[in-house]
């Protein structure tokens, strides 16, 4: 087998500002995001794509990522046990999530092409086509950005605001003006120190009827019962991101949230995300799927679990301008594998010059 990876620089089209990392200086500015693309080829020539889109959340970049690959031994992994492969992986580290992810992805590519199916159908998921809507983000800005944000999304039917900055009643209601009826999830991104600060934003959004739920409003570290206290007062059903990195912080979540929000880059893959949702699923909890800033690599590469989700956040590929790759379409934010440039594995290629 042989490994190889670039890093590369995704391109946001507007500048990209949550609770967690509000960067004023950037407002107005082109914003970059770095990310990694890997690929593993096997002596028959079968290719497998990755992609990992790290985060200083969890301490990672891409020189994390790029040092984790270094020492993989591309010798031990194999397209013919991809479970033996991530044992291995996990031999390495404890951690580096986002290069594990990236790997998991190329290992399930190339495994799923050899076995003439699609990721989805590989894993016995299937993907219904017609029913999966993501929606869109609209990240912290001045109310008059958020407007104009807004009617550039008028196609997509259902939005994700991001809030927990100084804006936020100003931020939502500039939404407002241009959809007043639009169905709306927030996300707070850590935003609320504690729990009565968060019920009295939760319940000044209740008086939104079509605001669906609120994500992460405190942060992660936030003592247990303060959690379970907040999901017994809170009008709105609320959702971990954050808290939620595997299906290990099951327990937790349980007892704190209505729902978890599942991402690759923090379960270390397609795998992962698997075990991650169905866990969720079996205890009840409402699931979602969820992206960091992506290439349509990793956005696809979620698209293929989307039977197990209650929602779909996968826009990053859609936040960006100069994707290389193509995958899985979301026109009108629905997600759709109807024009995937490939009927095997990942479903993805890079896209045409030019």
């Amino acid at each position: 087998m042989q490994l190889t990876w670039r890093p590369f620089q995704l391109k946001l089209a507007h500048p990209w500002n949550i609770a967690r990392s509000l960067r004023p200086g950037t407002r107005g500015k082109p914003e970059l995001f770095d990310v990694a693309f890997l690929e593993l080829k096997d002596r028959a020539g079968l290719v497998g794509l990755g992609e990992a889109a790290p985060s200083l959340r969890y301490g990672e970049s891409v020189e994390t990522v790029t040092a984790f690959l270094a020492g993989v031994d591309p010798r031990r992994l194999s397209f013919h046990d991809v479970a033996g492969s991530l044992r291995y992986l996990d031999t390495l580290s404890d951690g580096h999530t986002a290069a594990k992810c990236a790997l998991n992805i190329a290992l399930l590519d190339g495994a799923a092409r050899h076995a003439g199916k699609s990721i989805s159908d590989f894993l016995g998921l299937g993907f219904t086509e017609h029913k999966h809507v993501t929606s869109f983000s609209i990240g912290l800005d001045r109310p008059e950005v958020i407007r104009k944000k807004v009617m550039q999304a008028a196609a997509f039917p259902v939005l994700k605001l991001k809030l927990g900055g100084p804006d936020d009643r100003p931020s939502l209601a500039a939404l407002r003006d241009v959809a007043p009826d639009k169905r709306v999830r927030v996300d707070a991104n850590e935003a609320w120190a504690t729990k009565e600060e968060a019920l009295r934003h939760i319940e000044w959004l209740a008086g939104d009827r079509h605001i669906e739920f609120v994500e992460q409003p405190m942060p992660a570290a936030t003592p247990p019962e303060d959690l379970a206290w907040l999901k017994r007062h809170s009008p709105l059903p609320i959702l971990a991101d954050e808290c939620y990195v595997n299906a290990d912080d099951l327990a937790r979540c349980r007892e704190g949230y209505h729902g978890v929000n599942v991402k690759l880059v923090k379960a270390g893959g397609i795998s992962g995300s698997f075990q991650a949702l169905e866990a969720a699923r079996a205890a009840g909890l409402q699931t979602m799927i969820g992206c960091m800033i992506e290439s349509s690599i990793l956005i696809t590469a979620a698209a293929h679990l989307a039977e197990l989700a209650d929602y779909l956040d996968l826009d990053g590929s859609l936040l960006i301008t100069n994707d290389p790759y193509e995958g899985a379409t979301a026109e009108r934010g629905v997600v759709s594998f109807a024009n995937a440039p490939e009927q095997t594995g990942l479903r993805v290629r890079a896209r045409p010059a030019g």
